[in-house]
């Protein structure tokens, strides 16, 4: 993947754009857990009521609080509230809100902080349990036996019904009051800070109630409005899921052409020698499934790398903020999913290479039956090419059922996981609920802390699954893309100037296929001439062909140099050399289209006198005229709905579109009839005349006019002249000529 990470550069700024809102979505599903547990442990549990820390209270209760609180404490209470006495101008903004204002006073908090109002809970929470307690037992003196514990600083069952302890406690010495409260405060040290808060919250409510509050709409106000909170936060998630998800699509599409177009370019400026690398069948393979892996991996990761990452990390943070005692629960799920991951990963990883290998295989399979199919039939071949796909189908189909069963694992055993994790949640949350430890509403949310985490990882798992696929593809896409072309332009080159002439020379030619051990051509010399029809003849496998493809530049020359006009080839660009030849290969090669855009091939710009003069030459009017459309006529793909006669003139015609000074002709005539070949090359030898014209053929009817023929024979020149000088001369073509024609037919 990283030989490849160049093409994420583009695409830079809308990746840091769906980073960030990777983030933010990330960061607002995991406050969701954090509501709920609001509303289960505020807006259920407590009415509504937040905080110890009261809204307002009586003066007769608030009095009490201060006799609880140290001196440090009761000043920061009393400067947290604002006395408000029946009648005043005060009043009338609080009366509707607490009507027991109308006939009593009240003190009313101030505009605090959260740092403020924190600061205060512990005290206050405390200090409302003592007074709840002691009214308690003013109520009931079998409490305030159980108070005062019998032998403390301040036996309270001792004291006689009716007493106010409040007043008593006021008028005890400070010291003594201050040792009353350390005494209630470790007590309730042992019910736990969550506990005391929560009891401390029902004094609170209980106070709202005696100011005249509805706390019935207290309550509902509370779950309302956190609920809206919930439901924004949610709807901020969904704007950001569908940004990512449309940013994540786009660089996806974005990076799959880019690599698609620059895989076609790469593969066009291919020389035959890195044909021979790549099979045809292996080049569509990486241009079409290998980039939809990629397309798909880099959706997964925009869109998963970051986002579960964040999720993982701030679910097991949050989780251990709500309840700190039950973070093994989560350490032991993890460590049991990377430990499955990990497993699958290994055993899937080796069959990635496979796959891809056997795609390649079955695409090789695949497309000879579909070029060769009537060569199939002829020979009765349909069962053996039947088992020979069926071997290569099983092979791939068992690879991948391999893959799938593999990795079919771990959704299963993902929820196994998570159903355990569940379970063992709910129990250990209890068992904290039970002890005071913890509320509900965090053991819900602890439990939805632990299935982000589990997905997150899940999630990452599925990443796990495809990325060593994509690696494969994208190490086959990278092995064609970093692939250095053995034929390159000059750095400087030179110009064919208009001047040109299109003499063509080997001198000491020699070439041999890259990696070969041996040279298929010894020592080539010759020169073709402008207005001479150059022939190569010789037998099946002598290098015939191999020298006109030198000319191009399909492939360069081991030793010796190949001159135009003087100048070598591989002094010029590639564009320039081509751009004086027209080329025909062995094989009629026919594009998708119409006959007029197969023409214009050559030259899109040539007028409709250019293309029907082209085609007449060709000895192709006869059949283009037949055609109601004519030109227009449509042509399958690979030209399939005309004949290999057909396709052969319809490709000579395209080569004589463009005018070159230079003609390759490579065994061309090869799927003409003889009739058809003579009125041909009378039709060429009239409308060439200023051209170099290169002609391969085995025939020895197509080069007996040549001005010059040369006879090949196992890679070198064994006969050099014309007909008559290579009859008297040249066994090899004596051979050729005699198997071919009689001697009536040579002389005449």
């Amino acid at each position: 993947m990283l030989r490849l990470r160049r093409y994420l550069n583009p695409y830079m700024f809308m990746f840091m754009v769906s980073v960030i809102l990777l983030f933010i979505q990330a960061n607002l599903d995991l406050a969701l857990p954090d509501y709920l547990s609001r509303i289960v442990n505020t807006g259920i549990q407590q009415s509504g009521v937040e905080s110890p820390v009261a809204s307002a209270m009586r003066q007769e209760t608030f009095d009490h609080l201060l006799l609880f609180l140290s001196e440090e404490e009761a000043t920061a209470v009393q400067d947290a509230y604002t006395p408000v006495q029946p009648g005043t101008v005060e009043a009338a903004d609080y009366l509707a809100q607490y009507p027991y204002l109308a006939s009593q006073a009240i003190v009313v908090r101030n505009e605090l902080s959260d740092d403020e109002i924190d600061a205060l809970t512990n005290p206050m929470a405390e200090a409302f349990l003592a007074v709840s307690a002691l009214e308690q037992a003013m109520a009931d003196p079998e409490a305030a036996a159980q108070m005062g514990g019998g032998g403390g600083a301040f036996d309270l069952s001792r004291l006689p019904a009716g007493t106010d302890l409040f007043a008593l406690i006021g008028r005890l010495p400070a010291a003594q009051r201050a040792e009353i409260s350390d005494t209630m405060n470790e007590r309730f040290a042992t019910l736990g800070e969550t506990m005391v808060v929560q009891t401390a919250v029902v004094a609170v409510k209980a106070e709202y109630e005696a100011l005249g509050m509805d706390v019935a709409a207290l309550q509902n106000s509370y779950i309302l409005r956190v609920g809206a909170i919930m439901l924004g936060v949610t709807l901020l998630s969904a704007v950001a899921t569908v940004t990512v998800g449309y940013l994540s699509a786009k660089i996806a599409a974005g990076i799959g052409r880019d690599l698609r177009s620059d895989v076609f370019r790469k593969v066009e400026s291919f020389s035959s020698a890195e044909f021979d690398k790549f099979p045809t069948a292996s080049l569509i393979t990486r241009s079409t499934n290998d980039i939809t892996q990629l397309q798909m991996v880099t959706m997964f990761m925009v869109r998963l790398v970051f986002y579960a990452p964040i999720m993982g990390i701030g679910g097991i943070i949050r989780a251990i903020g709500k309840g700190s005692s039950m973070w093994w629960t989560i350490a032991v799920a993890v460590i049991v999913l990377v430990g499955v991951i990990g497993v699958v990963i290994s055993i899937a990883m080796p069959r990635f290479q496979v796959v891809q290998k056997l795609i390649d295989r079955i695409n090789l399979v695949a497309r000879e039956n579909l070029s060769g199919m009537m060569v199939i039939r002829a020979f009765n071949m349909q069962g053996f090419e039947e088992k020979r796909f069926d071997k290569a189908n099983l092979d791939l189909a068992d690879n991948t059922l391999f893959i799938a069963r593999v990795t079919s694992i771990m959704m299963p055993v993902m929820m196994f996981i998570l159903n355990v994790l569940s379970v063992l949640i709910i129990w250990v949350g209890a068992q904290q609920v039970a002890d005071a430890n913890m509320q509900v509403g965090d053991v819900m949310a602890f439990l939805q802390y632990a299935m982000q985490i589990v997905f997150s990882f899940l999630m990452l798992s599925m990443l796990f699954i495809i990325l060593p696929r994509a690696q494969v593809s994208a190490d086959r896409i990278a092995d064609v893309l970093e692939v250095e072309p053995i034929i390159h332009d000059p750095v400087k080159p030179q110009h064919l100037n208009g001047s040109f002439t299109g003499t063509v020379e080997f001198r000491n030619v020699s070439f041999r296929y890259p990696g070969a051990d041996t040279d298929i051509l010894h020592d080539i010399s010759f020169v073709a001439r402008p207005g001479e029809t150059t022939a190569f003849i010789g037998s099946t496998g002598s290098g015939k062909s191999t020298v006109v493809n030198l000319i191009p530049r399909f492939y360069d020359v081991t030793e010796g140099s190949i001159l135009l006009d003087g100048i070598d080839i591989r002094e010029v660009t590639q564009h320039d050399l081509r751009e004086k030849i027209g080329y025909v290969p062995q094989k009629g090669i026919l594009f998708s289209g119409t006959i007029e855009s197969n023409l214009r091939y050559a030259d899109e710009y040539a007028s409709a006198e250019d293309l029907q003069t082209a085609v007449t030459i060709a000895q192709a009017a006869d059949f283009v005229q037949s055609k109601p459309e004519g030109l227009m006529t449509e042509i399958a793909q690979g030209g399939t709905n005309v004949s290999g006669g057909q396709r052969q003139r319809l490709s000579i015609a395209r080569a004589l579109v463009k005018k070159p000074p230079i003609y390759i002709f490579d065994d061309t005539f090869s799927a003409l009839d003889f009739k058809t070949d003579a009125a041909l090359r009378r039709a060429l030898h009239q409308s060439t005349q200023d051209s170099t014209i290169l002609v391969v053929t085995q025939r020895v009817s197509t080069v007996k006019n040549a001005e010059q023929i040369i006879v090949l024979d196992q890679g070198r020149v064994v006969g050099q002249g014309t007909h008559e000088e290579l009859m008297s001369t040249c066994e090899t073509y004596q051979e050729i000529a005699l198997s071919q024609l009689s001697m009536e037919e040579l002389s005449s």
